[in-house]
């Protein structure tokens, strides 16, 4: 009997003893089962950049005409060929001048008549009806003359390059249209000294964009060189459905390396402003979506934020987000095993 009081006894003072030193040994023990992830990491700042808008765009000729004659008729002769340089003023094309000679003699027969009225009537006598009849004439007899001279006699407007011949000597210029440029022309020129290009940009840099600022103008046929381009005109019209406005650039070129048609991109510098930059390798992306992503170190703790990229810098890149601010503490390194929420140790 007292053995088995005795058992009962040490059994139920071991209880008690377990009892007792429970709740402190799980709680030891859990604390032993919580793993740190270590990261590294390092405080965003803001910094200024230069605010730029990046747009793709087509370059156009500064200027660009399709010449033709006013009305229907022979060509005699070009005076250039595709690719030949021309200056203002020079003879392009030669058409028919059979209508002009006979225009021409006719306006000798009228000026000598009118000369003789003119003397008569001055004289007192040739009536004014007679003479005002004449005169009428010979003046109508000028201006076709000087009609004909200048749509017989193609020049060039301004100094460019043959860009383009529709015809060849001795064909008729009907006057149709060409089905390339849409427009009648028996030869077209452009001016390529200074090219031209429109841009579609956002509505919400309006305000920001002046008449005069420059912009760095790149294409991919010539890798790391810079054209220089200048805003010349501000359209001052919104497009309701895209939410942009268009913005043309003059673009210097001078030594002709640039043609129009080329694809380019177009930097535009619109002011400066403060935002957060930071190693492109600190910024992750969901896997089949293009949503990206950082952690942060928030008590202890990794927090994600979605964020979306702006500008690029080399290997460093411009992130934007409303939950963003100065001074977080962005995980550089071990981001990529990290869930929202897992604690983290930040290690040097």
């Amino acid at each position: 009997m007292k053995r088995i009081l005795f058992c009962a006894c040490g059994c139920i003072a071991a209880l008690l003893a377990t009892a007792c030193q429970g709740p402190a040994n799980q709680q030891e023990n859990a604390t032993a089962t919580v793993k740190l992830e270590q990261v590294r990491s390092l405080k965003m700042e803001a910094v200024e950049i230069d605010r730029k808008v990046e747009l793709p765009a087509t370059l156009n000729a500064w200027e660009e005409v399709h010449l033709a004659p006013a009305s229907p008729g022979r060509i005699e002769a070009f005076k250039v060929d595709v690719s030949d340089v021309v200056k203002k003023g020079d003879i392009l094309v030669q058409m028919d001048r059979t209508q002009l000679l006979q225009t021409e003699l006719q306006l000798k027969n009228y000026e000598t008549e009118y000369n003789r009225a003119k003397i008569l009537y001055n004289a007192g006598s040739y009536s004014k009806q007679n003479y005002d009849q004449i005169k009428t004439q010979y003046e109508v007899a000028k201006t076709n003359v000087d009609y004909l001279r200048t749509n017989t006699i193609l020049r060039a407007p301004f100094s460019g390059i043959v860009s383009g011949k529709y015809f060849e000597n001795g064909e008729m210029y009907s006057g149709s249209p060409i089905a390339s440029i849409g427009k009648a022309a028996v030869l077209s020129l452009v001016e390529i000294d200074k090219l031209k290009t429109t841009i579609a940009i956002p509505e919400s840099f309006y305000p920001l964009v002046k008449k005069g600022m420059t912009a760095d103008i790149t294409s991919d046929v010539y890798p790391g060189q810079k054209f220089k381009g200048t805003v010349h005109i501000v359209y001052p019209i919104v497009n309701p459905t895209s939410r942009t406005f268009d913005v043309e650039l003059e673009i210097d070129n001078r030594e002709q390396i640039l043609r129009p048609g080329m694809f380019a991109r177009v930097a535009l510098a619109v002011g400066k402003a403060e935002t957060v930059i930071v190693p492109d390798y600190a910024v992750l992306k969901m896997q089949g979506s293009n949503e990206r992503y950082i952690f942060v170190v928030d008590n202890g703790t990794a927090r994600r934020i979605v964020v979306k990229i702006g500008d690029r810098f080399n290997d460093r890149v411009e992130i934007l987000s409303e939950r963003l601010e100065p001074g977080m503490e962005l995980i550089t390194e071990g981001q990529g095993r990290l869930n929202d929420g897992v604690a983290v140790q930040v290690v040097e």
